[in-house]
This record gives structure tokens, sequence and C-alpha cells, in this order.
């Protein structure tokens, strides 16, 4: 489509722009992201052809953080499973009202960008105590933001009910949430990753959700299917 086009700027998505689409176009000279993460595009080989690259932070701050708020109710009362049972005709109230809530519980909060600063405000309204992670993170920002900053992953993994993580993807977050922090999370708690899959080692989340019996909402995965 690139080369029947020869567009001057193309707009993408969660569309991956690969070596073969950057040099299908002697026009192209920007190449934009609708939203904040831009490590589906060849950004290495965008420069060598002199096209820029542009991503729009915070375009999609609020929509992400409904999303991360979606899933944590849902783990909690388990939504999907109450779901699935009334659909084959089983009615199990009883045990479905069982769910621990939210109200009083700790809420750690890994990633303050945009996203991360809109789910500490629902956070907030939820009546959680709120712990948070971030490279940049300063206990000036944390008390301005009216939250405790915690010196490292492990710490959020040992503190919190629940668990949600808003990291870019880049070599240094690549499996960021491994078989360390997993096996430091409280046994039970709530894990929910709306950032991008390849920041959690998911064999390790996979055998933390049988050992600690973790409840997890994930809206990303590692090779999830393109956008087509």
């Amino acid at each position: 489509a690139i080369k029947e086009a020869s567009p001057d700027v193309l707009v993408v998505r969660s569309t991956k722009v690969t070596k073969e689409m950057l040099a299908a176009s002697d026009r192209l000279s920007l190449i934009v992201r609708a939203g904040a993460g831009y490590d589906t595009i060849d950004v290495a080989q965008a420069s060598k052809y002199g096209i820029f690259v542009a991503n729009c932070p915070n375009k999609n701050s609020v929509a992400v953080a409904e999303l991360t708020w979606s899933l944590i109710l849902a783990c909690d009362r388990k939504v999907p499973d109450q779901v699935n049972d009334l659909r084959n005709g089983k009615w199990n109230k009883k045990e479905y009202s069982k769910a621990l809530g939210l109200y009083g519980r700790t809420l750690g909060v890994i990633g303050l960008g945009g996203i991360g600063k809109e789910v500490v405000l629902r956070g907030k309204a939820f009546g959680m105590h709120i712990v948070a992670w971030s490279r940049s993170l300063t206990d000036e920002g944390a008390e301005e933001l009216g939250i405790e900053r915690c010196e490292s992953l492990l710490n959020v993994a040992k503190m919190s009910d629940v668990i949600t993580v808003h990291l870019s993807s880049t070599p240094e977050t690549a499996n960021i949430i491994n078989k360390e922090f997993l096996s430091s999370i409280r046994d039970g708690a709530t894990f929910v990753n709306t950032s991008r899959g390849n920041v959690v080692d998911e064999l390790a989340l996979e055998q933390a959700i049988r050992d600690k019996n973790l409840l997890v909402g994930l809206d990303v995965y590692q090779n999830e299917p393109s956008a087509g």
C-alpha cells in the first residue's frame, strides 16, 4: 500500500513499520504513531532514510487508565468467571460475593507517566493506599501526588495487594517483571499489565499464577497478533 500510494506522511496505531515498508516510498518523510509507544517502528532505519518519527504522548492516557481499572475490578470480582458460569446455567452468587474489595488495600503503580498518574487519581477515589516506583519519581514528586515512593520494584511487589504496570518498551524494561519480582508478590494479589507484553516474563508469570494464586488481567502479550 505504501508503494502504491507513495505517501509523504504515514500515520499508524499498532501496525509494525519495518525496514521494507520504509524503503517502499521515496517521498515518505514523517511517520506518526497515534499513541505514546513507538517500539513498533524501526526508528534506526527511519533515521538512515531521513524519515522523522513522531508520537502522541498522553493521547490515550485516560482511556488506558479506565481500561486498567476495568481489569482490576474484573479480577477482584471475578466478573469473567461469573459471566462464564451464568452462560453455562450455573448460579454461584455466594462464592463470588467473597471478593476482597479494594477500599483500604494497597495499590502498587509501576511507571508514572501520563497513564500511571491517571491510574493514581482513580486509585485515590477507591480509597486505596498507593505506592509507586518510577525511575524519575522523587520523594518530592511522590508527596505532590499524595503517594508513597518505593525505592525498588521488589518493594512494590512486597507491599501491594494490586499491582499495575505502565512502562515503555525499551531494552532496559524487557522482562523487568521477572521471576524474582513475581516470587515476591503477595499470595492472592492482583497483577495487571496494560503497557507492553515484553516487560513481563510470561513463563515466570504463569508459574506465579499457579504458585501464588494470582488474579491477572492482561491487555498485552508478547508476540501478540498484529492488528491487521
